[in-house]
């Protein structure tokens, strides 16, 4: 238990270093192309990360369930440009409509 402690702390204070690199840093580095590309792509590599996990696992395992199907729903409607309202109304009725017929 104490090594996750020293994880979360160790995570941290990372974070809070690469904050405060942002305040120090010149701001003509940060401005460069090279890097706002990197930052968003960064960006879109953590919320699909974020999204994959809560989607696919429960606890320490793989599982197929109705956020799975949900999950397609939402990327076809978000690909036809619905707009974010009826996405997340369309992906929650299917996770709910699956759940009604018997899939966890």
């Amino acid at each position: 238990m104490s090594a996750l402690w020293g994880a979360v702390l160790l995570a941290s204070l990372a974070c809070l270093a690469i904050k405060l690199a942002g305040h120090v840093l010149p701001e003509h580095w940060l401005a460069q192309p090279r890097v706002a590309r990197v930052a968003a792509l960064v960006t879109v590599a953590l919320l699909s990360a974020l999204v994959a996990v809560q989607t696919a696992t429960a606890g320490d395992r793989l599982v197929v369930d109705a956020r799975l199907p949900a999950l397609g729903v939402a990327a076809v409607a978000l690909a036809l440009r619905a707009p974010f309202v009826l996405v997340v109304v369309l992906a929650a009725a299917t996770a709910a409509g699956l759940r009604l017929l018997g899939m966890p």
